[in-house]
């Protein structure tokens, strides 16, 4: 089962899955209504013996496999939604909605998904259990999986829950995970520094915020490097400053905001206390006021060990020894299915898609408008999904 002839299904599939990929990427939608991506994967798939459940919040769905006996149950994510950018790319298939890319793979995280259902469904005989798979918009900081969770698409829970992630600067086919923390939670703070305005060139008269907002700036970083362990990841980063209207008018607030990336919930709620104590003390320290208003993203995507075994005996099992890599320390990016893995026990996955033979070190990121991937790793990608149901309905956690 966890060997070559499992890749070899896969790359038998290989025509269907870059064709579904490739119809995605080029109509790429937003956020958590992803109509048309839903109805590709639907009319890709409607010749297996799936049931499908939609929500209401959004367009999220879950088909689910039956297999031939009773058994456990597992789940197999993937993510539909793409980023507002331009692409950059000049594929054939490119984005043909301006200020739309699918910038972060999720069209082959689909891609890959649709084809672990078709592997999986061609082997319902062999399978004692159950398999959902996942069909999920908003991970772009929408929090799809939070409201496919809300809207019961989740239950029954299984008893455990796998997804893939690609790396396009990575290198090609590997596969690579880590046990514990392996995405930060991401959340985002807005502070508004009232002050008094008035004539630049009069600032005694003024109580002038921009000063102390620019305090505050520096105070947040010292406040990371003074309050956390240095061996604690925690990233707190000033990324839009907002104030005044002209060279000679002193404004009467000024507006921050920024990222807050940790990886443990500890460290979460202390972050959050102390940029709402340190923007108040130091505003006040300057003669003005600030206000903190902290808003929650994703959760710490953490990942049950015994999940992370799993995998690296699937991924091993489908390419080798040279088929797997752990990561020794945690992604500071955020992912939406952490709100999986607080239900239910898993992991996520990376997989490599750097062009084969090339030097993975200069390839472009996620997110970047000429990111590329090597379409020859995605059944890879599909395997190593389908392989990880398949041990788990057959073994469980051992």
């Amino acid at each position: 089962m966890l060997t070559e002839e499992l890749l070899q299904t896969a790359r038998g599939l290989a025509p269907d899955i870059v064709s579904l990929r490739r119809a995605i990427h080029a109509e790429p939608e937003l956020g958590l209504e992803t109509p048309k991506t839903l109805a590709k994967v639907r009319a890709a798939l409607a010749d297996l013996p799936l049931e499908w459940r939609e929500g209401t919040s959004c367009t999220g769905a879950i088909a689910t496999l039956e297999g031939a006996e009773p058994g456990r149950r597992v789940l197999l994510r993937g993510d539909m939604d793409a980023l507002p950018l331009d692409e950059k790319t000049g594929l054939d298939f490119a984005s043909t909605i301006a200020g739309r890319m699918h910038a972060c793979g999720h069209d082959t995280h689909t891609a890959m998904l649709a084809g672990a259902a078709r592997l999986l469904c061609a082997r319902r005989d062999e399978i004692a259990g159950t398999v959902d798979f996942m069909f999920q918009p908003g991970e772009e900081g929408f929090h799809g999986a939070r409201h496919m969770i809300d809207d019961g698409l989740l239950d029954p829970r299984p008893d455990a829950a796998f997804a893939l992630h690609i790396m396009p600067n990575a290198p090609f086919g590997v596969l690579a995970g880590r046990a514990g923390p392996l995405m930060a939670a991401a959340d985002q703070f807005d502070i508004t520094v009232k002050g008094r305005g008035g004539h630049a060139s009069m600032p005694h008269d003024c109580a002038d915020p921009v000063p102390a907002a620019a305090a505050i700036v520096g105070a947040i970083q010292a406040m990371v490097t003074r309050r956390f362990n240095a061996g604690s990841a925690v990233v707190v980063t000033v990324t839009q400053i907002h104030a005044g209207t002209a060279y000679n008018v002193i404004p009467d607030d000024v507006k921050l905001s920024g990222t807050i990336r940790t990886l443990s919930p500890h460290h979460r709620a202390k972050a959050h206390q102390l940029i709402e104590e340190t923007a108040a003390a130091t505003a006040a320290a300057h003669g003005v006021e600030a206000s903190c208003a902290i808003s929650e993203g994703f959760p710490v995507t953490i990942c049950d060990p015994r999940a992370v075994d799993l995998g690296r005996q699937v991924a091993i099992g489908i390419g080798g020894e040279g088929g797997w890599r752990d990561l020794g320390e945690p992604i500071m990016g955020a992912e939406d299915f952490s709100y999986v893995l607080e239900q239910v026990p898993g992991a996520m996955f990376f997989l490599g898609v750097a062009g084969e033979g090339e030097d993975w070190r200069q390839c472009c990121a996620i997110h970047s408008p000429r990111m590329m991937v090597d379409e020859n790793a995605l059944p890879r990608g599909t395997a190593m999904l389908a392989g990880c149901a398949l041990k788990f309905l057959r073994d469980g956690w051992r």
